[in-house]
């Protein structure tokens, strides 16, 4: 049986088209087709249409409405968690993945040739500003978190019960669940595929979030900021060294006539703003740790109900 996890948030228009898309995939599968819709705190009426028009699909599925907004990969963790099918798929409810993709995504995996199959992005039909943004998102990610992801970035990803289990036994905050598949290994394969325009409202996946993203993958994946920061320092050093030098020969040449100003003046600036950096980076790294102290969970359900 593939368990399908569709999280949802602000997708109140497509909902028709996704139930219907079901529904085919569902008779594609010969009714062996779960699916576990988690509404993730949408401000809209996704919850309530899905609540009355589940029923009459004939599917067998678990709708899952979250406390409030914990963000799409915690919602694709609570679908996995209550999932109970042999195999797993995440889709998008906005239908700009193609439905299909996860019945090939499930070939492979019921071949036994791959344990997670990822979702490869060939071309888009999006918006060039929305592209170019992407291909900037993308082209940082793969150089500063994860080399081997694809040059189009994934979204959506299928896998075996072993994966899963795996996936889930990393309980970190503050991390990607992307760059997580990555570090998981496994048996992986790709399949490719092109991301269809939107038909419905606008994407919640804002540059803003796109920053975000990256920065905590950056965090929970990669020590290049300190790195970068040994080196930062270490310039500093040498600019520090080059700069009191050529005070030191200015004051001997009668050029600066105020006593210990520009030495001064150099540690201050140059040091206080190194000082700044470097809290700051070393912060994020300490904040993420107690984050992941506290246990907490990473999303909480208000009401689960299956049909």
């Amino acid at each position: 049986m593939l368990s399908l996890i569709v999280p949802v948030y602000k997708n109140e228009e497509s909902l028709p088209d996704l139930l219907a898309a079901l529904q085919d995939m569902n008779g594609q599968l010969a009714g062996s087709l779960e699916v576990v819709l988690v509404v993730d705190g949408s401000p809209d009426r996704s919850h309530a249409i899905l609540q009355e028009r589940l029923p009459a699909t004939g599917l067998r599925a678990t709708l899952v409405l979250l406390t409030r907004n914990f963000g799409a990969f915690a919602a694709v963790r609570m679908g996995l968690e209550l999932a109970a099918g042999d195999f797993f798929a995440v889709m998008a409810a906005d239908l700009q993945e193609p439905p299909e993709l996860a019945l090939q995504m499930l070939a492979l995996l019921e071949q036994d040739q791959a344990d997670v199959v990822i979702a490869e992005r060939a071309m888009r039909h999006d918006p060039w500003w929305q592209r170019w943004q992407s291909q900037l998102f993308w082209a940082l990610y793969r150089r500063y978190v994860v080399a081997d992801m694809p040059p189009g970035g994934v979204d959506v990803f299928a896998c075996n019960r072993a994966f899963r289990d795996a996936l889930l036994a990393l309980q970190e905050r503050r991390s990607s669940l992307i760059a997580q598949i990555f570090w998981l290994g496994f048996r992986r394969a790709g399949v490719p595929y092109v991301r269809l325009p939107r038909r419905h409202g606008q994407s919640a996946w804002t540059w803003r979030k796109k920053v975000a993203y990256l920065a905590d993958s950056v965090f929970a994946f990669s020590d290049l900021p300190l790195r970068l920061l040994v080196r930062a320092g270490g310039l500093g050093v040498l600019v520090a060294l080059a700069l009191g030098g050529a005070a030191i020969v200015g004051r001997l040449m009668g050029w600066i006539d105020v006593p210990g100003y520009a030495m001064t003046l150099i540690v201050i600036l140059f040091f206080g703003a190194l000082n700044l950096l470097s809290l700051g980076i070393v912060g994020a790294y300490a904040w993420r740790a107690y984050e992941n102290t506290k246990q907490r969970p990473q999303a909480l359900a208000l009401r689960v109900q299956r049909f």
